[in-house]
Parts: structure tokens; C-alpha cells; sequence
């Protein structure tokens, strides 16, 4: 007897896109967006790293941005929970699952003396000669003159121990900002920013209502000035180094000690007095 032809398999609901952080692939939980654009930046980071040339390269320096990517991702997710609360326990959970972070890595920063890890890797001894582990794990104050600016030649790192007097930036570069933290400072200023602008459009109101109650005329107020310029959104400082970099350091200690260094200012808003 002749037998139907196979059927096909029906197809998945959930399907993998081309980018493993597109919110629409999985069905992540309510929130995840909100992790999205920093997380596709540096996927696409590390990318462009993979297809970069090694040429004028050591062997071991070409992996340093694969290290050095791995450990941004996986800090921004677990500051964003564990320091800051910007992201749910499914949200976390979802990235942990699908290995959207490096599990192994934030287990180890949950423990003393590990906080700052730059790699698994490197505390591991059966990875280094005399069984021990890397340069960067020893403290800046421990290490000889000619040893104080020695790197991991595996992950770069300059130095990863815990305690005070510690490289802020373990990696020298902007693969070692805090992003959870700017993003954090960013936002909190954004906030005040248009708080100030509600405040001001009161008080604005309020002298033309009294001007215009005096019988003084009508009072104008020049509101045609350009948007806010807020500054480069958190996946521009994932995918840029240079300027963009001070630029973050300048927002995070701003937001922790209050003082604005950077050059933005505020659009100053001109109230017209009636002759």
C-alpha cells in the first residue's frame, strides 16, 4: 500500500531571531525591554570585535574584547537588579536562563573578595604556571613598581581585587564603565531636568496672569527654543569609546556627589518685560 506523504512539523510559536536580545524572539517577561537597548548594543559590540583584524595583535590580546564584553553585559544586568532595583526577579531570571549573562561570573561577584571579577578565568589555577592565579587579582599595593600597570594577558584586566585603592575601571576602557550606573544617573537627571521646565512654565504663567490682571499688557515669553539635549542614550555609550566615556564618568559621579562637571546646560527661557 502506498503511505501519505510525511506531514511537516508544525512550526515553533516562539522563534529566534537574528538578535538574541530582540524582545519579540522569546516572549521575555514584562520589563526586559527596558535591558534591550544596552544588551543589543553590546551584541553587536562584540560582533564587529569578532570580525575585527588581528593584525599588529598578540594571540591573547585579540580575545581581550570577548572577556571584556562578556563582563559589561553581565555586570549591567546584575547592577540593574541586585544594586539599583530597575529590573524584576523574572526579568532577571530570564537572562540568567538563556545565558544572556555570564551566571558562573555573577555568582562569584555574590561572594567576598570577589566583588570586582573580571573572569572565572583567571582564578583558576590550572590556567597559570606554579598553580596560581592572575596578576590582576593582586591587590595594586601588594605588587612590585614594574608589576602596578600589568594586565591579565588573557582578559586584559589591570587589576580585579576588592579593597580601596583599586583601579575604579579594571579594564582601562570603556568595556569597564558601570553602564547600570549611568544609565541610573542619566535617567535621575532627566527627571529633575523636566521637573525644573514644569516649574518654570508655572512661574511663567503665573507673572503673565499677574502682569496681565495689573492691566499691563500682554506678556510674552519666548518658548521657541530647541528640544533638551539629553546626551548619548546608554546603547551609544555600549558601542562608543573616546568622549562618550568621560562624558559617563562625569554623569555617574554626578549623580552621586551632585555636582554637574560635563558642559551641558539648560536652555535658559527669556521672560519679555511689558513697557
Amino acid at each position: 500500500p502506498q503511505h501519505p506523504p510525511p506531514q511537516p512539523l508544525p512550526k515553533s510559536e516562539t522563534t529566534m531571531s537574528a538578535n538574541r536580545w530582540d524582545p519579540k524572539a522569546k516572549k521575555p517577561p514584562k520589563g526586559f525591554n527596558y535591558l534591550v537597548p544596552v544588551l543589543s548594543a553590546l551584541e553587536n559590540e562584540l560582533r564587529d570585535k569578532v570580525r575585527e583584524s588581528n593584525a599588529g595583535k598578540r594571540n591573547t590580546e585579540s580575545m581581550w574584547p570577548v572577556h571584556q564584553i562578556n563582563w559589561q553585559r553581565s555586570r549591567y544586568v546584575y547592577d540593574m537588579y541586585y544594586t539599583h532595583g530597575k529590573i524584576t526577579k523574572k526579568v532577571y531570571d530570564y537572562c540568567i536562563k538563556n545565558k544572556l549573562v555570564d551566571a558562573a561570573l555573577i555568582a562569584k561577584w555574590k561572594k567576598p573578595g570577589y566583588e570586582r571579577l573580571c573572569s572565572t578565568y583567571v582564578i583558576n589555577p590550572n590556567n597559570y604556571k606554579f598553580g596560581t592565579t592572575s596578576i590582576c587579582r593582586v591587590p595594586l599595593k601588594d605588587r612590585s613598581p614594574e608589576a602596578k600597570t600589568a594586565q591579565d594577558p588573557t582578559t586584559g584586566c589591570m587589576g580585579c581585587s576588592s579593597g580601596v585603592g583599586q583601579h575604579r575601571n579594571i579594564f582601562g576602557n570603556k568595556y569597564g564603565q558601570n553602564l547600570a550606573a549611568v544609565q541610573v544617573a542619566r535617567e535621575k537627571r532627566m527627571e529633575e531636568m523636566e521637573q525644573k521646565r514644569l516649574r518654570d512654565e508655572e512661574a511663567n504663567s503665573t507673572a503673565a496672569a499677574a502682569s496681565a490682571a495689573a492691566g499691563g499688557g500682554d506678556s510674552e515669553t519666548d518658548d521657541d527654543s530647541d528640544d533638551d539635549d539629553y546626551g548619548p542614550t546608554p546603547a551609544a555609550w555600549a558601542s562608543e569609546g573616546g568622549k562618550l566615556e568621560a562624558e559617563s564618568e562625569r554623569l555617574a559621579e554626578g549623580a552621586e556627589g551632585g555636582d554637574d562637571t560635563d558642559d551641558y546646560e539648560q536652555p535658559a527661557k527669556k521672560l519679555k518685560s511689558s513697557s
